[in-house]
């Protein structure tokens, strides 16, 4: 931007000494009009200038009148000039009360007009604010002309809420950028043939094609963060149909905590296409529940983890205990939240949850209040062939995590679990539902506010479908899907650990939530999803090939059992289970050593049996070994 735009404060200063003269005089002149009265009155008029100069340059530099660059000015800066402006002629219209007062005792009044000092404020503030937004007009003039000299790319943004007016005016400003806003797409009726900072609304979103071709636009910004996916797959799917480049804003979720601005710009992926109505949280009780609390974390490298770190950080917490096994991924999360959040107490923790020893050391010396245990070997087709380590992990992890808790009074613990629990066809799953007994017995035994959180798939998780099929369209195909009615729970992972929060405040103790995961998506519909999106067309130039649905394998998933007892909550898209398990207490605790034992002993054959009875409605010994080739 050119230099000249930013005037210096020396200038504004001169400037301002002019207003004032020039509002003081005009004031007697508006009030008694140029003749015998005015000249009368004049020398009040130089009387009240000269408090005028004293008084209100002052207060103008007190407010910070003299610290802002006016070629940005919006709403916050004119009210600030109305407060500066007002105070400075209330403490001169005191000056002068004053003054008068004086001239009285002394014999000397000769008169002074009431109104002068209300037309003088009147006068005070066009003439102060004028001055400083016409900067901001000559700042706009010139970046108009900057982008009309540079050209550059012409953009349609759609969606004209706060989000796409955020980006209208970091594209208008950043001429750098080469991209020219040209128009909006709005839906809603009432913004309709309006101009929103000069960029006019050109139609609605059915009129993309036309918009497009009509404006000869370049590329399409879609800024509407808090769209459902249904929105951002009609708007992608008309930008590939006439082959213009498009990108979108992030979702609301993904925006917790941070600005919303141009750089967080970036091409659509399938997280936009699936991603729901944001739904709203209950602050005060998340708040309460985190806030100056010391929050310990396992499994904090992984993916919701990592989330869960990042959304706890925004409530205040007195400090994070970053726990995981794989150092490199404890470090990436500890950057990324000393980046964001410099402040904040962190610690990282490299251990394994099943060295109890470890975990003491590391209770007693962080004493932690809340705890998430999101630590767990999650990859179904790995723990099929990998059942010990599936037993110690998710089983004697979770128990060592429940038994440190209870020992070091923990007032809060939420545990992360899976729809792959419910009536389970596979180790994974069953060892996450013997994890939720292990949770929910204890908090029943104790009354601690322990409690289980229960979803499906998240979306862009390591080792989880997406990046799958992104690596097999990278390389040309084909992409492998097992059966082409296969249907899943899908969530984002930060609308999750969204929810995920929610439930745990909502917590009292021995509950299983569900999160309300929406409709089951068709597997081969995300593929091919994922293939457009990498701007090729299924069957065409990636072929899809279904490898057959595995024994065992669910067609669709489950969130709980059909004879269980399922009930709101006072959040929407949360449930909560009553919980009946047919194993609680010492059966239990005999049932789980003998499953550790089993495990450190080998006999992967006898831990599928003992699964099956300990599980309601499992079916884990008579699935036969994976096909590791599948990936669904």
């Amino acid at each position: 931007m050119k230099e000249h735009i930013y005037i210096r404060n020396r200038i504004l200063f001169l400037g301002d000494l002019i207003l004032i003269a020039v509002s003081v005089f005009a004031s007697f002149v508006i009030r008694l009009e140029l003749g015998p009265l005015f000249f009368y009155f004049l020398p009040q008029a130089v009387r009240m200038l000269a408090i005028s100069l004293l008084v209100k340059p002052i207060v103008y530099h007190r407010l910070g009148l003299y610290r802002r660059l006016w070629a940005y000015a919006s709403t916050r800066e004119l009210l600030l000039i109305t407060v500066a402006v007002s105070i400075a002629s209330l403490l001169v219209s005191a000056a002068i009360f004053i003054m008068v007062n004086v001239q009285v005792a002394l014999n000397a009044y000769p008169g002074f007009p009431r109104s002068v000092p209300f037309i003088d404020w009147l006068l005070s503030l066009i003439l102060v604010g004028g001055w400083r937004f016409s900067l901001r007009v000559l700042a706009d003039y010139q970046q108009a002309r900057e982008r009309d000299r540079k050209g550059g790319k012409r953009v349609l943004i759609v969606g004209a809420g706060s989000a796409g007016i955020l980006v209208l005016r970091e594209l208008q400003k950043n001429p750098q950028l080469g991209m020219n806003p040209i128009c909006f797409l709005d839906d809603d009726a009432s913004k309709q043939k309006h101009n929103i900072h000069g960029v006019p609304v050109a139609g609605q979103l059915g009129d993309l094609s036309r918009v497009v071709s009509t404006w000869r636009i370049d590329e399409v910004i879609i800024a509407i963060p808090s769209a459902p996916g249904h929105v951002v797959r009609r708007v992608t799917m008309a930008c590939q149909s006439i082959g213009v480049p498009f990108r979108t804003m992030p979702g609301i979720y993904e925006l917790l905590g941070g600005k919303i601005n141009v750089s967080r710009l970036r091409k659509v992926n399938i997280n936009d296409l699936l991603r729901r109505r944001p739904v709203s949280i209950d602050t005060e009780l998340i708040g309460a529940s985190l806030n100056g609390k010391s929050v310990l974390i396992s499994g904090a490298g992984g993916s919701i983890g990592r989330e869960l770190c990042r959304q706890v950080a925004r409530w205040g917490p007195s400090e994070i205990i970053l726990l995981g096994h794989g150092e490199n991924s404890i470090f990436e999360s500890l950057l990324e939240l000393q980046s964001h959040y410099p402040s904040l107490p962190l610690f990282p923790v490299i251990a394994d949850v099943r060295d109890s020893n470890r975990l003491f050391s590391v209770f007693e010396k962080h004493r932690p209040e809340v705890v998430f245990h999101a630590a767990a070997h999650k990859h179904v087709t790995l723990m099929e062939v990998n059942v010990e380590e599936a037993v110690t992990n998710n089983i004697l992890g979770t128990r060592n995590m429940v038994e440190m808790a209870v020992a070091f009074h923990v007032e809060r613990m939420v545990m992360i679990s899976s729809d792959k629990a419910v009536r389970p066809r596979s180790v994974m799953g069953a060892t996450k539902r013997i994890a939720e007994m292990v949770v929910i017995d204890t908090a029943n035994r104790t009354g601690r506010t322990f409690s289980v959180v229960r979803f499906g798939n998240v979306l862009g998780s390591r080792g989880s479908i997406v990046p799958i099929f992104q690596r097999q369209i990278a390389a040309g195909g084909p992409v492998t899907v097992t059966h082409p009615e296969m249907r899943r729970y899908f969530m984002t992972i930060p609308e999750a650990v969204h929810l995920v929060l929610q439930a745990a405040a909502m917590g009292e103790g021995g509950e299983v939530f569900v999160l309300n995961m929406g409709e089951q998506i068709r597997i081969l519909d995300l593929a091919e999803d994922l293939i457009r999106l990498s701007g090729l067309e299924p069957g065409k130039d990636i072929d899809i090939i279904f490898t057959g649905i595995r024994a065992g394998e669910k067609l669709r998933e489950e969130l709980w059992d059909e004879r269980s007892d399922v009930r709101r909550t006072t959040h929407p898209e949360i449930l909560r289970m009553a919980c009946d398990e047919p194993i609680m207490g010492e059966r239990l605790a005999r049932a789980i050593d003998e499953l550790i034992m089993l495990a450190r002993e080998g006999d992967s054959t006898a831990i599928l049996e003992r699964m099956d009875q300990i599980v309601p409605g499992a079916c884990v010994s008579s699935t036969p070994p994976p096909d590791l080739i599948s990936v669904v």
